[in-house]
This record gives C-alpha cells, structure tokens and sequence, in this order.
C-alpha cells in the first residue's frame, strides 16, 4: 500500500490523514500542500496550500458553525472538500469518522460520538438522500456542508423542512475551500464584485500559487485578490448570489468539466459531425450536461463510452444526447447558444 503524500494530495483516507497530522504538527513551516486540479482550462494544475491557509480555513469553519467537531468524511480525500474534513477533525483533535469503514451512511453517522458532529457534501449527495426519503440520516447533525456545485432552493428547502442544518457553501481549490457560507464570508476573507459582475476573494485563505506556473498564478493573484472564474451579485442584505461561471465549464456532480473539450472529443464519434455542450440546471447534478449534436449520434451510452475512449474523466461525459439536423447559428455564424440550451433543456 502507499503512503499518502500531500505533493500532490493521493492516497486513502487514512493515509492522507496521517501525512497531514505530521503537516500541520511539523516545528517548522512545512512545504505547501498540492491539490490537483483540472483548472479552467481543463489542464491539470497543482493548487499550493500554505499550512496558515489550510488552517485558517478550518478555524474560520468551526467559528462560525458553532465550534470543533467530529466530522464525517463522505468525499474523497485528495481533493480540497475531504483535505478539509481531514484538517478539520485533527485541529478539534479528534479523527473523521470515514463512511466507507462502515456499512453505509446509516451506520457512519451512527459511529459519530462527538458533542458536536457536522458532515461536508455535494448536491449529488443530498439529492439521493431525498430520492431515497433519508434525509433522517443527517437530521441529528449539527451542520451539514453542501458545496461543490449549484444547490437547487427546492432540494435545500426538503432538507431543511426534514430537520437538516445545511449551510450552502461557495469557495474552490484556491480558497482552501469554502469561504462563503450562506452568502457570508468567513471571518477574515474579503468580497468584492467588479464592474463586470466578476467575484474576486481575498484573505489568508487565499493559495499561494499553481506549481510550476506563474503565468497562471499572476492571472489569477492579483494585489492580494483571487480573481474567480464566478460571476455573482450581492443581495440587498449584502449576501453573495452566484449567478455562474464565466467561461466554459460547469461542475457537474462536484465535478468540473470543461464543455468545449467534451465537444471535441464527441466531432471524433462515428455519426457526429458537429457538437455543442453545454450545462443545464438540474436538481440532482446541479448542471446536467447534456450534448447537442448533428448526425446520427449512436445511443447516450456508447456516447459516454466514447468521450472516455477519447482520453477524458467519464464524469465528463453527457448524460443526455439530443440529435438535431444541424447546429443552430447566429446570422453572423457563431453557434446560437441560447436555442443550444432551449434544445437541451427540453
């Protein structure tokens, strides 16, 4: 078996908790933690975590929800959402209760003795909890954490009525995860919105680069400021609303996929000779994606088997096909992505 490493983050739960007991424990500043990430661009980047943000990230958390906890680990481990959970449970100095250890959510949550118990998930989660009538399971929780992806009100609001403490977060790789809960930011993260509706963050929680290149990083850091791929407003209460994202990808799942990479791959399917994709609102996906195609694409499964043939995550790949004569274009020949994405929301 291999160890957990945190250069970049691998390894299994409990691996990844060891490495990072000696991190955060280490007498002096230990190297930035590496999360891998595909990046707007789709291209892997390795996110670099300072110990002080990953820290100030989890305090901030157990300040404003009420206090340290026991946390319950449902994510993967080598990515930001479960890297927290870890850091969290070892900063209140307990250790996460892993839900693949147990048989189920039933028995995990079951397993949790802390006075104060709080999970961390993705909307894909919750929505299954609710197609299955679970959502009892976290009703004993004193938070659950919901992030990653596009919270539908509806789902939020069945979960609330069934007793369940969400608190919708909103942060990424570069803010040591979510900063801000319920439209609030963390204590010591800053908000601003730009004149183009753009959401840029500041704070100790703020990365201190991509590994290995600073071209992206002086794109991104700029005088202190992340500059976020999010456009967003803030509400007359002054809590952020996410409107979406700016460029071409959608989280799918708590996954990031990057749609013109997947219509790429889709121009190479036997059947297909032109695509556009694109993400539409769903209550269990967050964004479906789904792919408008002309030809005579095969069957959605075979289509799902050939983007990954192509060499991309099958968590890319769409879950619905809609097969049209030809793309529909603007006069000025561009792709009419407003009548793209009234065919895929059909």
């Amino acid at each position: 078996m291999n160890s957990g490493t945190l250069r970049p983050v691998t390894g299994t739960a409990r691996e990844v908790e060891a490495a990072m007991r000696g991190w955060l424990a280490a007498e002096q500043e230990p190297r930035a933690l590496a999360i891998r990430t595909s990046g707007s661009t789709g291209h892997p980047k390795d996110v670099l975590l300072s110990r002080r943000a990953v820290t100030s990230s989890a305090r901030a958390t157990h300040a404003r929800l009420g206090g340290p906890g026991q946390w319950l680990l449902d994510l993967p481990a080598n990515y930001v959402a479960g890297v927290q959970v870890i850091a969290r449970s070892i900063l209140a100095g307990t250790s996460p209760v892993v839900t693949a250890e147990h048989g189920g959510l039933d028995e995990a949550v079951a397993a949790m003795t802390g006075d104060r118990r709080y999970a961390s998930l993705v909307p894909t989660q919750l929505h299954r909890l609710s197609e299955a009538g679970r959502f009892d399971v976290l009703a004993s929780l004193d938070a659950v954490l919901v992030g990653g992806a596009a919270l539908d009100p509806a789902l939020r609001a069945r979960a609330v009525d069934a007793g369940v403490r969400i608190v919708r977060t909103y942060g990424m790789s570069e803010t040591a995860g979510g900063c801000v809960y319920d439209g609030v930011p963390l204590d010591g993260v800053a908000l601003r919105i730009d004149v183009e509706q753009r959401v840029w963050l500041a704070g100790p929680v703020l990365f201190d680069g991509y590994a290995g290149d600073p071209e992206a990083t002086s794109d991104a850091l700029r005088d202190g400021w992340l500059r976020t791929h999010d456009l967003g407003r803030l509400d007359p209460d002054g809590r952020l609303q996410v409107l979406g994202r700016s460029d071409d990808v959608v989280i799918s799942g708590g996954v990031n996929v990057v749609l013109p990479r997947v219509a790429a791959a889709l121009r190479g399917l036997d059947g297909i000779t032109d695509a556009v994709v694109v993400g539409v609102p769903d209550a269990e996906w967050g964004q479906l994606v789904v792919a408008v195609v002309a030809g005579t694409p095969p069957g959605t499964p075979e289509v799902r088997d050939g983007v990954e043939a192509a060499g991309l995550p099958r968590s890319w790949a769409p879950r619905r096909v809609v097969a049209v004569e030809a793309i529909p274009l603007l006069e000025h020949g561009k792709v009419d992505r407003q009548a793209v994405r009234r065919l895929a929301g059909a």
